[in-house]
């Protein structure tokens, strides 16, 4: 028997001070929630969508806990197959128990707690109950997105969007009663895929149809691409993101460009592999050159290899849980080419760099703070810890490595890059462990604790005030 042992998930979870506790309960819990990156559906806000249980919730698209479901031996079926609801959310229970000291385990009864109100453990022994309260709950309460947005205070959503999206529901809920902002964000990575001649040339007739332009050439092309940006900051963009491999920082002229573009659309040609970092170094220049002269914020999150079960590619597509953390090749020379050359024409815009890879947490914070230029409080930022970094150790390196290499007090915080409406809790989860961080250093008197009105507004600026004035919400 073990005593004095701490309530799992108590008020207290992950405050291990009395100066965290104040400065969480105090301070970073009642701030508003700012989701400025994230791949919630804008459909399902726009219609209100309510889930039918939860299953449907929960563990559709949600790759984190069918990674989890495949290690624990649980076959396809249940998971991405043809299973009811009832066996997914049965064979999810079952796998529960196993994710002990992964962050899912804290995730998942967080998450219960703090929607359903339930304490009880998610296992086998109690799959049954907890499915049925849940679905009553969800029935009777008429649980739906803008519900959840709702009840955690969320002020601001930006979803991810590709420039051929209509932005249809963007435009609807602009002129909604809902009191949450939910914003486009732009997401070109489709318009630079030119490693695909056949997808490339599919993608280009569609943008052509979508903004009426008459594509035959390079300078049409770029004319199109232009056109929706203009398109998206209309309907309130304030952001771009960029999901690439590297940082493509290769010279490509005009005519360069116009030659690869005829090549690969007109000829129907493959490209080599020159030819596709050039053009993709060209319109990933552009697209830049495009945020900053509208002053927006601009996300480049790098470092993934993706598919790579190839078979389970061809079976179930994309995005289901086979991407996984990427070795690049000289990255810091690419990545100080790409902004030096931005910074070279005053063309560099507010830039947040997201590492996917842990090796590589000082090499961005030491290469960012190359290209801050005094212009506003952290122009440039290390963000957040990202997809498989997004948990407690990788959020406590990321805050570290920057408090070291540059200011932790203008850090913009926290996002839920999820799919899942369910994943509100995650910014809870991430203030505990921002405050947690602070407390310790009080206690342990490396920071003055004569300076706690100090602390005090430094959570509360990095858990909501800092995102907001920085992308001018």
């Amino acid at each position: 028997m073990i005593l004095n042992m701490k309530p799992f998930l108590n008020e207290n979870f992950q405050l291990q001070t009395e100066t965290a506790q104040h400065l969480y309960h105090e301070h970073a819990k009642k701030m508003p929630v700012i989701d400025y990156h994230c791949h919630l559906d804008p459909k399902r806000i726009d219609e209100d969508y309510q889930f039918r249980n939860i299953t449907d919730a929960w563990l559709e698209g949600d790759h984190y806990k069918w990674r989890l479901m495949r290690a624990n031996g649980i076959d396809e079926k249940y998971i991405t197959g043809n299973a009811t609801d009832w066996e997914k959310f049965e064979k999810w229970a079952e796998t529960v128990p196993y994710t002990m000291r992964n962050p899912m385990y804290h995730w998942v009864h967080l998450e219960l707690q703090r929607i359903f109100g339930i304490n009880t453990l998610l296992k086998p022994e109690t799959a049954r109950e907890i499915y049925d309260n849940v679905n009553d709950q969800i029935t009777k309460r008429r649980l739906s997105t803008r519900k959840l947005l709702q009840d955690f205070k969320v002020e601001v959503v930006c979803t991810t969007d590709d420039p051929c999206d209509s932005l249809i529901h963007h435009k609807n809920l602009k002129v909604s009663d809902l009191s949450t902002k939910i914003l486009p964000t732009w997401r070109p990575d489709k318009s630079m895929a030119v490693e695909s001649t056949e997808r490339f040339g599919e993608y280009i007739i569609k943008l052509a149809m979508v903004c009426g332009i008459v594509i035959r050439n390079f300078n049409d092309y770029r004319d199109a691409i232009k056109n929706r940006h203009d398109y998206f900051a209309s309907v309130g963009c304030k952001l771009s993101d960029h999901g690439i491999e590297e940082f493509f920082s290769e010279d490509c002229t005009d005519k360069e460009a116009a030659d690869i573009f005829n090549k690969v659309f007109n000829e129907k040609r493959d490209l080599n592999q020159q030819e596709i970092q050039k053009f993709k170094s060209k319109m990933l220049y552009e697209n830049a050159v495009m945020n900053c002269e509208k002053g927006w914020a601009q996300q480049f999150h790098f470092g993934a290899i993706r598919n790579n079960n190839t078979r389970m590619f061809q079976k179930i597509g994309a995005d289901t849980g086979y991407d996984s953390i990427n070795d690049i090749h000289n990255l810091a020379t690419t990545m100080a080419r790409f902004f030096d050359s931005l910074n070279r024409e005053n063309k560099l815009a507010k830039t947040i760099v997201y590492n996917l890879n842990p090796r590589d947490n000082y090499l961005v914070a030491t290469m960012i703070a190359n290209f801050q230029d005094g212009s506003i409080p952290g122009k440039m930022q290390f963000g957040s810890g990202w997809w498989f970094l997004d948990q407690k150790y990788g959020m406590e390196d990321q805050m570290n490595v920057l408090s070291t290499q540059g200011l932790l007090s203008r850090f913009v915080g926290m996002l839920t890059d999820s799919r899942s409406f369910m994943s509100f809790p995650r910014h809870e989860y991430f203030r505990r462990i921002l405050c947690n961080l602070i407390g310790n250093d009080v206690e342990n008197g490396l920071i003055p604790a004569s300076e706690i009105e100090t602390l005090e507004q430094f959570v509360e600026n990095i858990s909501y005030y800092n995102a907001k004035n920085y992308f001018n919400f």
